[in-house]
């Protein structure tokens, strides 16, 4: 992973988990070649491990194969909640937490 190819290293991204795809606004161009071009996707996995689904990849320079950074994504069912996660350095660091039910027992208002 290559601290001086991104802007931020593990920026913020409150719920925003990608499962796929690159966060191109924080990448600042590739600190091997010195080129700024399209971010691929290789060696991309996937397992699931006890209900778990983890993602992982690696976002590397088109001109240069160089590994920008390695994406991993994990997805689970937590009673009743799907419980999604994101921890990269280009595309940053979210959780969520969405309710399985079709109305949230957590957004419900108070009755008194």
């Amino acid at each position: 992973m290559c601290a001086g190819c991104v802007h931020k290293e593990y920026p913020d991204r409150g719920n925003t988990c990608l499962e796929n795809g690159s966060y191109l606004m924080n990448y600042l161009g590739c600190a091997n070649c010195h080129q700024k071009d399209f971010v691929l996707i290789n060696n991309k996995a996937s397992s699931d491990d006890d209900g778990e689904e983890i993602v992982t990849y690696d976002h590397v320079c088109k001109n240069c194969d160089h590994v920008i950074a390695r994406h991993e994504y994990t997805f689970s069912v937590v009673d009743e909640y799907q419980e999604y996660t994101m921890l990269c350095m280009l595309c940053g660091k979210a959780e969520d937490s969405i309710s399985v039910l079709p109305d949230d027992p957590r957004q419900s208002a108070p009755l008194f």
